[in-house]
């Protein structure tokens, strides 16, 4: 007998960019580990020695220095007042790992934006929150006169832990519409929207 799923109902999420005011709701859903391992969600912006050396306090303080430096990193989602999801979306070339990794070199001379890290509270995930989010990162870049979003989503076969998957998994990127481009390895997909 095929085992039913039930559909859980979409969550009345409201989406704000990432400026200083929010930032003491981002330091709170990151959490002291930094979202995972000190990361800040600075693996793909601080080129490799700088991230490394950084992880904990130094990576919390470069993605203040951004959020609070008036660029917007990302957007946000929020449950009411309470902030559930990070979305991390900005221009590809300010993802120093983007501009050095050969296996997810550009696809063409196309100006795009990268959504590089999804983080949803743990109480929220399996929820359709991630999304919502992809939905979300689209209408935000669609604002700021960009024209495509990419994402670079795992493909596993098997459960992974979610850290492991915060580039988002290939089914959420299909079902908000995204559509692959490239498989430049078996754990890997290159998804494009185009706005």
């Amino acid at each position: 007998m095929a085992k039913k799923t039930e559909k859980k109902p979409e969550l009345p999420l409201l989406f704000f960019a990432a400026t200083k005011d929010r930032w003491r709701d981002l330091e709170k859903l990151f959490g002291e580990r930094g979202a995972c391992a000190g990361c800040w969600c600075m693996v793909w912006r601080r080129p490799r020695k700088e991230y490394e050396a950084g992880k904990g306090a130094g990576n919390k303080r470069a993605l203040k220095k951004l959020v609070t430096s008036g660029e917007v990193p990302g957007i946000l989602a929020y449950d009411g007042d309470k902030l559930i999801g990070w979305c991390s979306v900005a221009p590809r070339e300010t993802f120093e790992y983007l501009q050095k990794s050969r296996s997810l070199a550009p696809v063409d001379n196309q100006h795009v934006w990268s959504v590089t890290c999804l983080f949803i509270d743990k109480q929220y995930r399996k929820q359709g929150v991630a999304v919502a989010m992809l939905k979300a990162a689209c209408d935000y870049v669609r604002s700021q006169g960009g024209k495509i979003v990419e994402g670079y989503p795992s493909i596993t076969a098997k459960k992974l832990p979610d850290p492991w998957v915060w580039t988002g998994v290939l089914p959420a990127y299909l079902s908000a519409g995204y559509k692959e481009v490239k498989r430049p390895s078996a754990s890997r997909a290159i998804v494009r929207k185009e706005l």
